[in-house]
């Protein structure tokens, strides 16, 4: 049995009973049988049901909203702005798979030789809980406009996201099966993954989930793509616009009560503008609104379990006997932790080296502009990092510095249907979204045609 459970009030919110060996056979079954059809259907038809399925998650954005917001405590403002984006990934794909998927001719020595991009069949998505309804719809949505048939195995404290989700779709109108909720707990992965009617998966998650889902795909020989944790610096250079850079570096930190792969967790400063910059950011940071996630106004909700409370707690403590120093924040309430600014910070230190899941940031600073960048590419993770600067040429100049898979300048790091989304070293690899993202699932054929 898998419990749904309020983070912010304790309260159960629905229990749902796993799958037995039997059903996940006949799901499966189902998702192989369909593929069958579903690639054939043309890409104008596939549109539109995947423009039905904006239209349902804006019709029904309130109820899946809430829905989110019960089950792992984030903001109801915050849920709200996730269905949004779901509605806007659909609509992309809706429009732009197609021209992503058209045969690229090549020049050769046949008479006509090209790449044609096919449906690879059944795909697995193993999906976190951070953002319930946004990571799924990133897959589902280019999977499914390639001719793939989609199959969820969620995060446990989140089934109920995962059931409204499969909703979506059947409400949307897709035929049955082309994309169904697994009701299983990680322990019948492996089976799935070695099932040969599953052609590939995709995964959102840790490191050591990551580890173990690759190991398996690999030596079934299956196509896997990997998104896991990431350790994002915010490198606030000299000339930066302070007033702007806090905002910014605010929001990438705490949204989402700071349980995001992408939040800026660690913040670089120059230390010509170290007193001006965190007066600004001390003030901006206290005057979150922390209260129940279901308030319009609050942006710090709980974390999603209380466990993971713990594991910043220890984190911290661990820091701060280090010499790290705590100037705002710093404790737990059950599943609730304050946001939480460290100083002193050295690349030694719990908070620098491991992935802060929660809102607590780690201040360091530097004097040369080589220290930040060795700063930000000691970390082993390697998603994204945000530099702040006025000077564009200086920027462009560095980019290729960085050893992440995003470099984004005087803005956070954030996941756009337009863009190629993953990271690299033990961020993951593979990418999601845009053009880049459709294709990671697909047979790229050569086709080649000589006349005799």
């Amino acid at each position: 049995m898998m419990t749904s459970k309020n983070p912010y009030n304790g309260e159960i919110i629905e229990e749902f009973k796993e799958y037995t060996k039997e059903e996940v056979n006949k799901a499966i079954e189902k998702a192989d049988e369909r593929f069958k059809s579903w690639r054939k259907v043309s890409f104008s038809e596939k549109s539109k049901l995947l423009k039905n399925a904006a239209k349902e998650l804006r019709k029904n954005q309130r109820s899946y909203a809430e829905d989110m917001t019960k089950e792992m405590g984030k903001p109801i403002s915050q849920s709200l702005a996730e269905i949004e984006k779901c509605a806007w990934v659909c609509e992309y794909y809706a429009e732009n798979a197609e021209d992503h998927l058209q045969n690229e001719m090549i020049e050769t020595d046949a008479q006509k030789s090209y790449v044609s991009y096919e449906p690879l069949g059944v795909v697995l998505a193993i999906m976190p809980w951070n953002y319930p309804f946004w990571q799924v719809f990133r897959f589902a949505a280019p999977a499914l406009m390639a001719g793939n048939i989609g199959i969820l195995k969620h995060a446990s404290n989140v089934m109920r996201s995962a059931q409204n989700i499969q909703k979506v779709f059947e409400n949307a109108g897709f035929p049955e099966a082309c994309f169904q909720n697994l009701v299983i707990s990680s322990s019948k992965i492996d089976d799935i993954l070695k099932d040969k009617r599953v052609k590939a998966v995709t995964l959102t998650g840790s490191k050591p989930a990551g580890s173990a889902v690759a190991a398996t795909a690999g030596s079934e020989i299956k196509k896997s793509v990997l998104e896991l944790g990431g350790s994002n610096a915010l490198v606030v250079f000299k000339d930066a616009n302070i007033a702007e850079t806090v905002k910014t570096c605010v929001q990438a930190r705490f949204q989402n009560t700071g349980q995001s792969c992408i939040a800026g967790k660690r913040l670089l400063l120059h230390e010509s503008i170290v007193e001006e910059f965190m007066e600004e950011f001390l003030n901006q940071a206290r005057e979150l609104k922390s209260g129940d996630p279901m308030d319009e106004d609050t942006y710090i909700g709980t974390l999603a379990r209380e466990d993971l409370a713990e594991d910043l707690e220890k984190q911290v403590n661990e820091s701060v006997q280090q010499g790290a120093k705590v100037i705002l924040g710093g404790k737990r309430d059950k599943a609730y932790f304050e946001p939480t600014i460290l100083t002193n910070v050295t690349k030694e230190m719990a908070v620098f080296t491991e992935e802060t899941f929660g809102p607590v940031i780690s201040v360091t600073t530097f004097k040369e502009n080589q220290e930040a960048i060795d700063l930000v590419n000691y970390s082993d993770f390697g998603l994204g990092v945000s530099i702040f600067t006025e000077d564009f040429d200086f920027a462009e100049e560095i980019v290729p510095e960085f050893e992440d898979g995003a470099v984004f300048i005087n803005e956070l790091v954030k996941s756009d249907p337009r863009l190629p989304f993953g990271g690299t070293k033990i961020s993951g690899y593979g990418r999601e979204l845009s053009s880049h993202g459709i294709q990671e699932f697909v047979n790229r054929k050569t086709v080649y045609f000589n006349k005799y």
